[in-house]
């Protein structure tokens, strides 16, 4: 039951990352682009963590889900996992919502050309 976790997390990354291929929303819209993005996120949120830990405002709960495997004290392995996921999500949601908007914005007579 340790794994239950980290598995959610990838699959529901790849869920994103499936409806990103499907309207070409993030990565599939501009690969480099979305990896930099991406991996700039990334890496602000885990130092991010990583100042919260030093400070001692950020704690590692016990979780039966979890799978126990630390990078760092305090520091899950499905914390990256996490917030690999959360940059993702927030990515696709947000170029999701400016087409969506971009699109109401048009006047009708456009919206059919």
């Amino acid at each position: 039951m340790g794994f239950v976790y980290p598995v959610l997390l990838l699959a529901t990354l790849g869920c994103m990352l499936l409806l990103d291929r499907r309207f070409r929303l993030f990565f599939w819209r501009d690969a480099v682009s979305a990896t930099v993005v991406t991996a700039v996120g990334l890496a602000f949120f885990l130092v991010w963590d990583v100042a919260g830990i030093t400070g001692g405002i950020f704690f590692r709960g016990e979780a039966a889900i979890a799978s126990g495997i630390v990078l760092a004290p305090e520091l899950p392995i499905e914390e990256p996992v996490f917030l690999l996921f959360l940059v993702v999500c927030t990515m696709v949601v947000y170029t999701g919502a400016v087409r969506i908007l971009t699109r109401r914005s048009r006047r009708p007579s456009e919206v059919g050309q």
